[in-house]
């Protein structure tokens, strides 16, 4: 996440972001890894649905080819507008004058 976002993110740790995550109804697993995509993780599990957000393209999703091969889905996520970490960093950092 630092490497996408820079040294100030995250704002939560890894198993913070999995507790919420995990939380949620229809989420089964999830999986932390320390690799640089998580394809190898993707190809042992073999799961029937690979959730993504919609600022991505099907055919940019890691895995996503693997997981359709063996039977299973890759699904879309419409994203929130204005709902993001991004923004909320964004709006309680202080104004900086020039």
């Amino acid at each position: 996440m630092s490497r996408l976002k820079g040294p100030s993110r995250p704002i939560q740790n890894e198993q913070a972001r999995a507790i919420v995550m995990g939380a949620l109804r229809h989420v089964d697993l999830v999986v932390l890894f320390d690799e640089e995509t998580p394809l190898q993780v993707i190809q042992t599990l073999c799961p029937d649905v690979l959730v993504k957000g919609a600022d991505y393209r099907e055919d940019e999703v890691v895995g996503g080819r693997f997981v359709k091969e063996n039977g299973g889905r890759v699904a879309l996520v419409e994203l929130v507008n204005n709902q993001s970490t991004s923004r909320i960093v964004q709006s309680i950092k202080p104004s900086q004058s020039v």
